[in-house]
């Protein structure tokens, strides 16, 4: 513990002497393993090779992004890196499947207030969350590691699952000798909460990171929450260009209760439709 403490006093001292109009540009490259899904569509009988084979290009996709953190003392914003769509794509199903993989628009965070804006497009309407920033009880560790020449230190923690990010639905676990046709949400849960390690620097003093992870006395370059890792791939600071930290704007504005409500309102609505249907079932367990 001395020895991080000593590291974070000695940058925190060399970072004030160079802080006016201090900049930084973060990339992130965030995997999520879908094996649990992978599992499932091996037990389905439904499921043709073409049909998997088009589903698990999807996942890559999906699961596999580029993210930029632009960020100064205080604030930060987290951006998903802008990409063509190719031709064939569904933009508004991809922009769904962003929202409920917690990405969104743009991810606003201000540690000084412990305040975060995010902007989020759900089904069609856009929403505005605006909330206080979690604050995690980080365990700190003295377990180092190089991540792209920084000397970075753990530290641990559990979180509280969001209940609107789809990369926190788990598959209920089923008894293989209870093998049937089932509505493929009855057989998914939410957790409650998820194991967090992260990797912080000293050496680039501020108290941010990539999606909602702050609080830490240097910036965060590597963070997993059991099935998501987010790795930084490359730092810039003090760039020649600087870059507007600004809260995004447009839509109504909600708490993150209650856009969560939202969420689980509108899937419970997609289950009941589903069973009334008949569709997107799935033999599980076999």
């Amino acid at each position: 513990m001395k020895k991080i403490l000593l590291a974070a006093l000695f940058a925190a001292a060399t970072f004030q002497s160079r802080a006016q109009d201090f900049q930084g540009i973060a990339v992130y490259e965030s995997k999520t393993s879908t094996s649990d899904i992978s599992k499932r569509m091996d037990a389905s009988k439904d499921l043709t090779p073409e049909m998997r084979a088009m589903a698990e290009n999807m996942m890559k996709k999906a699961f596999e992004k580029t993210f930029m953190l632009h960020f100064d003392k205080s604030t930060s914003v987290y951006k998903e890196e802008e990409k063509l769509e190719a031709p064939g794509q569904n933009p508004v199903a991809g922009r769904m499947m962003v929202s409920m993989l917690g990405g969104g628009g743009t991810f606003y965070k201000d540690v000084k207030n412990k305040t975060y804006v995010v902007d989020k497009e759900f089904m069609g309407k856009e929403f505005l969350v605006k909330d206080s920033l979690a604050r995690l009880n980080w365990k700190m560790g003295s377990e180092t590691k190089q991540i792209g020449g920084y000397n970075c230190f753990k530290a641990t923690a559990v979180r509280a699952a969001s209940k609107s990010d789809i990369r926190n639905f788990r598959p209920k676990e089923t008894d293989k000798k209870d093998a049937k046709t089932t509505n493929l949400m009855d057989e998914i849960e939410i957790a409650e909460n998820v194991n967090v390690t992260a990797w912080y620097t000293p050496e680039i003093p501020v108290a941010q990171g990539p999606e909602s992870y702050w609080g830490l006395p240097g910036l965060i370059l590597e963070v997993s929450d059991e099935k998501t890792t987010i790795l930084c791939s490359k730092i810039v600071l003090n760039p020649k260009e600087k870059t507007a930290i600004k809260a995004p704007t447009t839509g109504k504005v909600v708490t993150q209760k209650e856009y969560d409500e939202t969420v689980l309102k509108k899937m419970e609505e997609l289950r009941e439709m589903q069973g009334r249907n008949g569709g997107f079932q799935m033999r599980m367990g076999q």
